[in-house]
């Protein structure tokens, strides 16, 4: 099972404070466990449990490649995101000394445009410690990463949900969320980032697991509703 103890650890520039991290996700188990959390408290994640099951658990590699990824994966289709970053691959282009020495045509060649080749070098100049990032609290990793231009706050929750396996964490901005949100607990409206906020404070310490309940809800609700 997942129920393990929060860790303690002293992050590297914080010597003299100790610094508290909760639960990791790093199997089913886990999710499970979240899930029957949050039916148990929350009637209306019962019902979403009762149609859609746990949701898996969806961890993804950590580090430059997956930051660099999601700036790649900006505003352009899967597919189109697939063929550039198979591009930038090909190239070898996907490591923070690489960007550094290629210049804009290799970088255009490999299909990013002006935007993105600016995102990806600050990104590849920000010197992020990606190993140091496992072992900071949750707060921490996204403030360290949203200071980095093209990584919002929605990019870096989502890193610390998937990549890093944070089990309290939620990514309000997320449209998908709202919608489901607002489907599963009948509100009148899409509530805003800032009101889904607070509604998920109450799903603490599994606002990661809520979040994939809600995300498949979303597409149980999306299928039955024929919602575009």
């Amino acid at each position: 099972m997942c129920n393990t103890p929060p860790l303690v650890v002293v992050p590297a520039r914080v010597h003299h404070a100790y610094m508290i991290i909760g639960r990791i996700l790093h199997s089913e188990d886990c999710m499970k466990e979240g899930a029957a959390w949050l039916g148990a408290r929350e009637p209306r994640f019962a019902h979403a449990l009762d149609l859609c099951g746990p949701p898996p658990l969806r961890r993804r590699p950590d580090g430059f490649e997956a930051l660099m990824g999601a700036i790649v994966s900006q505003q352009v289709s899967v597919a189109a995101a697939r063929a550039i970053w198979a591009r930038l691959e090909g190239a070898g282009l996907t490591t923070p000394e690489a960007i550094a020495a290629a210049d804009d045509d290799a970088l255009r060649a490999g299909g990013l445009s002006r935007q993105k080749i600016r995102y990806i070098r600050a990104l590849a100049a920000a010197g992020i410690d990606f190993d140091a990032l496992r072992h900071e609290p949750d707060a921490e990793i996204v403030e360290r990463l949203i200071v980095v231009p093209g990584i919002g706050r929605w990019t870096a929750e989502i890193y610390a949900m998937f990549s890093l396996g944070r089990a309290d964490v939620f990514a309000p901005n997320d449209l998908a969320l709202q919608e489901s949100a607002r489907m599963l607990f009948d509100l009148p409206d899409r509530p805003r980032e800032a009101a889904l906020r607070r509604m998920a404070e109450d799903w603490s310490p599994w606002r990661t697991v809520a979040a994939g309940l809600l995300w498949a809800y979303y597409r149980v609700a999306k299928d039955r509703e024929g919602i575009a």
